[in-house]
């Protein structure tokens, strides 16, 4: 029997929910620039690499934060480039960066480290865990709440910093003008192709967190090919939330719940191999369900519109 309420299965939601969370947040960015980040799993890739070498060889945690940024952002960068400056295909140029990242972090790190499988030999530093003062002490709450990593309550945070920046500002109205209606906001002197810009870097940067999470405090050390499908899992969070931060982060959780509830499975001593499954089955069954619901709701404002017609 599977205890889905204990406080040891709600902490595990929350840490897995992290680097999904962080890089849904860069999708939410993008979508309502009306640009898709297809590259967030190379993104994230590169970046769990980069943190990983920057810190251990420096030993400065936060010398290695500014490594994985840099390299996340790096590959956002390429993205824009190709997409809006060369024209080409942002789905094409994302999915390219992709296979790229897969095959070249392993480069990188064997030419760096000699390492091939994973980075053992670099003594690569971790993002502390945070004790909640209060908090900790308060039974159960405190057992879920508190003791994670500090990127978990990044990821919190950037809940409301992406709603703030999207909602309470002038770059977020502009940011949504653009992916509402390019050409009006061409009109009134917008430049939608930097605009652009700036949200793919932006979610570069947001994404890289995600990245770095995997490999400097979810793991220890990178490994080959770690995010594993999360950058793909993160997009579909986004299109299940509407773009909308809220509705974003909802559905990160229940994907982070279908992954804990994978590794619950796997101790009960159900195949590894279908256990790798789930998170991807509860992907194409929450995309499948979003889809029915968008086609009611587009069939309920065509029935709508005309009945006015009709009553006009």
């Amino acid at each position: 029997m599977i205890n889905l309420l204990t406080p040891e299965f709600l902490f595990t939601v929350i840490r897995v929910t992290t680097p999904i969370l962080l890089a849904a947040m860069a999708a939410v960015i993008c979508n309502k620039a009306g640009v898709v980040n297809i590259a967030l799993e190379g993104i994230m890739l590169t970046s769990a690499l980069t943190g990983v070498l920057v810190s251990g060889f420096t030993q400065n945690i936060w010398l290695g934060a500014l490594g994985g940024i840099a390299g996340g952002v790096f590959i956002a960068f390429l993205l824009a480039y190709f997409a809006l400056y060369l024209k080409t295909d942002i789905i094409l140029g994302g999915i390219a960066l992709n296979l790229l990242t897969v095959g070249g972090t392993v480069f990188v790190m064997f030419a760096i480290t000699g390492d091939k499988g994973a980075t053992n030999s670099v003594r690569s530093l971790q993002f502390p865990s945070v004790n909640i003062p209060f908090i900790q002490d308060i039974p159960v709450v405190g057992q879920m709440l508190s003791g994670h990593n500090l990127l978990t309550y990044l990821a919190i945070m950037m809940v409301f910093l992406v709603y703030f920046l999207l909602y309470k500002t002038t770059f977020g109205l502009r940011l949504r003008a653009v992916g509402e209606n390019p050409d009006a906001a061409s009109s009134v002197g917008i430049d939608v192709k930097r605009v652009q810009l700036y949200a793919l870097l932006l979610s570069g940067v947001i994404a890289s967190f995600g990245g770095m999470y995997m490999s400097m405090a979810y793991l220890k050390v990178f490994t080959t090919n770690m995010v594993a499908g999360r950058g793909y899992i993160a997009l579909a969070a986004a299109a299940m939330g509407q773009a909308n931060p809220v509705g974003t982060s909802i559905a990160s959780l229940l994907f982070g719940f279908m992954e804990s509830l994978g590794y619950q499975l796997q101790s009960r001593g159900i195949p590894s191999q279908f256990i790798n499954m789930v998170p991807y089955i509860s992907t194409i069954i929450g995309l499948v369900l979003y889809a029915q619901y968008r086609q009611r709701q587009i069939a309920k404002k065509k029935n709508q519109k005309i009945q006015e017609e009709v009553k006009a």
